[in-house]
């Protein structure tokens, strides 16, 4: 069998299109196997022209098309588009078309989640549906009527407002939606089935009242409380912050457990996977909540960052994606700790996002082209996306910012943008020149930020030199001088903060830096100083700076920044990783056998006053407490044998856990919490006992002293009221190899088996563990009763967490975790293509591993390759990585 090339669409090659649709009237009968859809469209050509109309549509059969009642049979029909020619220059177009929803595995259109029926559209699901122009640049009003079995199926929901509703003799029911925003397709929703249902109210800032519901599954009703607070506070968070208030007179959330993504912004109807609804004590950690109310409040900013205001075409994703990233980052940050949401949010972009940038499928945050729409749902789009969203708010000011934010959703409300239109309003409401700036929107990789500095005590100038630098990429090889806002404080050695003062004015800690290089000159500093560079982590950069660890312990206890702090000791952590990494490949190279991994005393002693520092919040003691995991700590190096560094990653923690045994039983005592409530103090103290009790596995584990009722872990395990200590238990047990870490997991499978949501942890946690028998375990997992290729959720905790969170198995030297992997995407290619290509990620970002290693993935990526029926998700990231 011939494979079909996939066609590469340009971002420059945008048309808009030949026909607009003004309305939709769909009337959906709804059967497991048969749901017939009838699509009434009114269609006007746009402009004068003889071109056909050409609708998009896949795995439909086509029953019928009629052009203002007539009934026609003269149209062009392939695989994925119906072709009508010669057509008046408005019309009624009615197309009847029928549809498998129980068969979509791939679950995009209209599919089944268990006995309900659900839609996913984004980005191209709704041509699934019926025949349509299913581009984002296509706005109509919906009206949307369901028919289905009403034992079943009694609650049938849609977009908009419900206006009508009746009984059939049949046993079936219908309702009537009608959505009065014009919105493109992939904001469509239906969903069919029985729930039961949280209902409450919310009042707007101008008094309207707003009906808020939230659908889960029977039985779950007890979990959907925070799910609603969130929704509450979102809504309220957006009036205040932004002014933005809701506009319709309903707002639905759906929870399903069969879900490609986290969830869905449809127009007043979101459906999400019930991951991010679904909480309490006894089934969720506090991560979940912490994720519920994120992605509640993620969603719902769409309503007017997405929704209103939509993308003129794909290419523009960003302009969504990484504008309500941010949003919901501030919200986060308002309702929590600024500081640790910064830190786990820049955790994620120097881990995935930074290795996303030097890998083949590198990528603006606008990308210039596609094959596969769906692979461009990257964390370039919305983790670095956010990042330029909050470079451009460093460098206009909150006041300005918001100025824009309301012109441009009052300039193109109804309408479908683009990224310079954005750009532009930000411009005009600040007064400031961003042609520069909007660079970051055009050119991929990770900027280098190399900075040297010079002081001369004779006229007391401290002398910064920056030179920025951009690597080039797959498509990019030549890259601009960016527009990076780079934070700045300067510290005497004593650790006091000196005033910053350029060309005699004192000036603020952002420092523009436009072109390849810069000299800053500052005045009247009495001694060299040690600068905080990069405060808050001011733009998605990666710095070179010599840092001496003295340096950077001064930083790490002394920083006004809380960021800075723990950047210094995330900085102290690579110094000893790099040194010892070094060490370790020249000694093996010696064959020396093994050696031990020292660790440098400014990294013991900041750990140390960390620990003992009463007034620094337990939340962030957690986070510089915790060491990068492995991933992250790749990018520290152009090629390393991540053996030798599993090495040092494991004997650094074995060694700050032995060292510092007593401090960490200190805090582990110091922040037991009695009762369970989800407020930040409570969060900040179990974070860090945890983490605590991970470091006390360990040196327990390695002393031999870990024996059955007795171990801490076991001990917590036993008495935790809540699934932030049950499951912090089980993974300081697991990953330091204690006895007693079987015992928890089977009492843990006995006890949950039942939850899906929940057994995913225990999926996880097996995935993720330490030992030469991680092969046969994920074999066994997958044979596991509850476990199937055809659920989202457990394919991520399965498969996903081996291959993302257990780095030394999963690049085994004899190549079996590959397999493993390659085996799974070969059965996901046909079923859930989408899935499988955010699977494949980690074996095409390889150029970091060694040689023998790259050439072990290039003969599976070319094993992949030769499939015959590969999908387009899979076969653009695998033709660039072998490229």
């Amino acid at each position: 069998m011939t494979q079909i090339t996939p066609k590469v669409q340009y971002r420059d090659d945008y048309q808009a299109p030949h026909y607009w649709i003004d309305t939709l009237d769909l009337d959906i009968q709804l059967h497991d196997n048969a749901t017939q859809v009838v699509a009434i469209s009114r269609v006007r050509r746009n402009g004068e022209h003889d071109e056909p109309l050409v609708l998009d549509g896949e795995q439909l059969t086509l029953l019928q098309v009629a052009v203002n009642g007539i009934n026609i049979g003269q149209y062009q029909q392939t695989e994925r588009s119906l072709v009508l020619s010669q057509l008046p220059q408005e019309f009624v177009l009615t197309i009847k078309t029928q549809l498998d929803p129980a068969a979509n595995t791939a679950l995009e259109g209209l599919y089944k989640s268990g006995s309900a029926f659900c839609t996913q559209c984004e980005a191209q699901g709704f041509r699934r549906i019926t025949y349509y122009l299913d581009r984002p640049d296509v706005l109509a009003r919906f009206s949307t009527r369901i028919t289905a079995d009403a034992a079943t199926c009694p609650y049938l929901l849609s977009n908009g407002n419900k206006v009508d509703a009746g009984t059939l003799d049949d046993g079936r029911h219908w309702v009537q939606w009608q959505d009065p925003f014009p919105k493109p397709a992939y904001l469509f929703a239906v969903v069919a089935g029985d729930f039961d249902v949280l209902r409450d109210h919310y009042t707007t800032v101008s008094g309207r009242n707003v009906a808020l519901e939230i659908f889960v599954d029977k039985g779950n009703l007890h979990r959907a409380d925070h799910a609603m607070d969130s929704l509450k506070a979102s809504m309220a968070w957006d009036e205040q912050r932004c002014h933005l208030e809701y506009d319709l007179d309903i707002y639905m959330i759906v929870a399903v457990d069969f879900f490609n993504m986290g969830a869905m912004e449809n127009k007043g109807l979101n459906v999400f996977n019930s991951k991010f609804v679904l909480a309490d004590a006894n089934t969720a950690t506090d991560a979940d909540y912490l994720d519920v109310e994120r992605v509640i409040g993620h969603e719902y900013f769409h309503n007017w960052t997405g929704n209103r205001v939509t993308c003129r075409d794909w290419f523009q994703l960003s302009l969504k994606e990484g504008l309500t990233v941010f949003r919901d980052q501030e919200f986060s940050s308002d309702l929590g700790s600024r500081t640790v949401n910064r830190i786990q949010n820049v955790r994620i972009l120097r881990g995935p996002q930074f290795a996303e940038d030097a890998g083949p499928m590198a990528h603006p945050i606008r990308p210039d082209a596609v094959i596969e729409m769906n692979n461009f749902y990257t964390l370039t789009v919305y983790e670095k996306g956010a990042e330029v969203i909050r470079m451009l708010h460093t460098l206009v000011g909150e006041a300005a910012f918001q100025r824009g934010l309301t012109l441009y959703l009052q300039r193109f409300d109804g309408q479908a943008a683009t990224c310079d239109d954005f750009l532009s309003t930000m411009s005009e409401a600040s007064g400031r020149d961003l042609t520069r700036f909007a660079r970051w929107y055009s050119q991929s990789g990770t900027p280098v930020l190399t900075v040297r500095d010079e002081y001369d005590a004779a006229t007391q100038h401290y002398i910064l030199i920056v030179r920025q630098h951009t690597p080039p990429t797959l498509e990019q090889t030549q890259k601009l001088p960016l527009h990076i806002p780079l934070s700045v404080a300067l510290y005497t050695e004593q650790g006091e903060p000196l005033t910053l003062i350029l060309r005699g004015e004192n000036v603020s800690p952002v420092l523009d830096v436009i072109e390849a290089e810069h000299e800053f000159i500052f005045e009247n500093v009495p001694t060299r100083p040690v600068p905080a560079l990069l405060q808050g982590f001011s733009a998605p950069v990666k710095l070179d700076y010599p840092y001496t660890n003295a340096q950077l312990s001064l930083l790490a206890k002394h920083s006004i920044d809380e960021f800075v702090r723990w950047d210094a000791v995330q900085m102290l952590i690579n110094n000893a990783v790099r040194d010892n990494v070094a060490r370790l490949q020249s000694l093996q190279t010696q064959q020396q056998g093994e050696h031990v991994v020292p660790v440098p005393q400014a990294l013991l002693d900041v750990f140390s006053a960390t620990l003992e520092e009463e007034s620094l919040d337990s939340a962030l003691k957690a986070e510089m407490l915790t060491l990068p995991d492995i991933g992250s700590l790749l990018e520290l190096f152009e090629q390393v044998d991540i053996d030798i560094l599993g090495q040092v990653h494991a004997q650094l923690q074995l060694a700050l856990a032995q060292t510092l045994a007593p401090l960490w039983r200190q805090a582990y005592e110091q922040n037991i919490t009695p009762d369970y409530r989800i407020e930040h103090q409570d969060i900040a103290k179990r974070a860090l006992k945890n983490v605590a009790l991970s470091y006390l596995a360990l040196a327990d584990a390695d002393a031999g002293t870990h024996a059955g009722k007795n171990g801490l872990a076991q001990q917590q395990y036993q008495h935790a009221n809540n699934m932030t200590d049950t499951l912090g238990a089980m993974k300081a047990a697991v990953r330091a190899s204690l006895v007693e870490a079987g015992v928890m997991l089977a009492d843990f499978e006995q006890k949950w088996q039942h939850d899906g949501l929940v057994l995913d942890n225990w999926f996880r946690l097996q995935a993720t563990a330490p030992g030469d028998d991680v092969l046969a375990r994920i074999g066994q997992l997958m044979e596991h009763p509850t476990f199937s290729l055809n659920n989202p959720n457990r394919v991520r905790a399965v498969i996903g967490a081996f291959i993302n969170g257990n780095p030394l198995a999963f690049h085994r030297i004899d190549g079996s975790g590959y397999d493993v992997l390659v085996s799974v995407l070969m059965a996901l290619n046909k079923s859930n293509p989408q899935i499988a290509s955010r699977l494949i990620t980690p074996l095409i970002q390889f150029a970091r591993l060694d040689d023998t290693r790259q050439n072990l993935i290039k003969t599976r990526l070319a094993q992949l390759m030769a499939m015959p029926d590969l999908s387009g998700d899979l076969y653009e990231k695998i033709v660039k990585a072998l490229a």
